[in-house]
């Protein structure tokens, strides 16, 4: 093969390869459309935002929401010795201790028992755990 022919070849080759990556720009649409991102952050304040953003919660849970997300299932269960919630003579001895001792005990947890800091709750303030106590004494007196 003379050296003409091989570099014919090889141009022939070349514009082949090119054509084969060569995309229209509906096909350039299609692969964006294909490989875009399931969501989108968007952080408040963003007014560049296609969508609005969810608001956060404009305070503390409720000590009724703490207790049916954190709470709810050792004290509706009893798992690891928890009093359950509206079992009196479960919680009679435990609430004439007196509210501080509680509160701590829901804040700190209890040494040698199933009851772990915050209830396990790390995402809950101290006056959502408190409150979520509160409800539990309220609900089982």
């Amino acid at each position: 093969m003379t050296k003409s022919l091989k570099t014919l070849v090889i141009l022939i080759a070349a514009s082949l390869s090119l054509a084969a990556f060569a995309q229209t720009d509906e096909q350039r649409a299609a692969i964006i459309e294909r490989i875009k991102p399931h969501g989108q952050v968007c952080m408040a304040g963003d007014s560049s935002c296609a969508t609005a953003t969810v608001a956060a919660a404009s305070g503390p849970r409720s000590g009724e929401d703490v207790y049916n997300a954190a709470c709810m299932a050792c004290h509706s269960t009893g798992a690891g010795g928890a009093p359950k919630l509206g079992d009196v003579a479960a919680w009679t001895d435990r609430i004439a201790k007196g509210r501080d001792v509680l509160h701590d005990s829901g804040l700190n947890g209890v040494a040698g028992t199933g009851m772990i800091a915050r209830g396990g709750c790390m995402a809950c303030s101290d006056e959502e755990i408190v409150a979520a106590v509160d409800y539990m004494v309220d609900g089982s007196q």
